[in-house]
C-alpha cells in the first residue's frame, strides 16, 4: 500500500490535533503517511520531501504548523502538489499560525483550514482525491449524507426535551 496523502507536522506535539486527520483518512480507506519535519530545524529534509512527494505517488499534502507556521509554505514552494495548511493553536490562540499560513505570495498557494482544523484538512484532501476516483467519491458522499442524518437525529432528540415554555 502506497500513501496518496502525506501528513507533515513541525513537531510530534502537533499529533493530538492531527490525529483527527489520520482517523478520517483511515475511515475513508485512503493510504497516508505521517512524518515530523521542521521548516526551521530540518529545512533540507523538508525541501527533499516536497520535491520527491509527487514521484512517490503523493497526491495531497497536509502540513500542520504553529507559531511562525512556515512549514506549509516551504513545502508549497517546492512542489506542484496541493498543500493544505493546518494552523496549530499555540500563542495568540493560533491566530499567528493562521495568518502566517494564509499570507502566501502569488504563485505559492496553500489552502488553509481553521485553527486545529485537521479533520477539515483531511476532508478537503479526500474531496481532491475524489475528483479522479469514483470509489472515493462514493465514500465521501456517504460521509456527507451521514452528517445530515446526525443533525436530523439531533432535532428528533431536541423535540423530546421538555421545558414549560418550549413551543416545539
Amino acid at each position: 500500500m502506497k500513501p496518496v496523502v502525506s501528513i507533515i507536522m513541525g513537531s510530534t506535539s502537533d499529533l493530538p490535533v492531527m490525529e483527527k486527520a489520520c482517523k478520517f483518512l483511515d475511515e475513508m480507506q485512503i493510504p497516508f503517511e505521517v512524518n515530523a519535519l521542521s521548516a526551521h530545524r530540518t529545512p533540507d529534509a523538508v525541501e527533499q520531501f516536497a520535491r520527491g512527494a509527487k514521484e512517490r505517488g503523493i497526491k495531497v499534502i497536509i502540513a500542520a504548523a504553529g507559531m511562525a507556521a512556515a512549514l506549509p509554505g516551504v513545502i508549497a514552494a517546492s512542489t506542484t502538489l496541493p498543500v493544505i495548511g493546518v494552523p496549530i493553536k499555540g500563542m495568540l490562540d493560533g491566530l499567528d499560525a493562521m495568518l502566517s499560513i494564509i499570507q502566501m505570495p502569488p504563485g505559492i498557494p496553500v489552502a488553509t483550514v481553521g485553527v486545529n482544523g485537521a479533520q477539515n484538512a483531511a476532508i478537503l484532501a479526500v474531496e481532491m482525491i475524489a475528483l479522479a476516483d469514483n470509489e472515493t467519491a462514493e465514500k465521501l458522499a456517504a460521509y456527507k449524507a451521514s452528517l445530515k442524518e446526525k443533525i436530523e437525529k439531533a432535532n428528533r432528540d431536541l423535540a423530546e426535551v421538555k421545558y414549560q415554555y418550549k413551543t416545539n
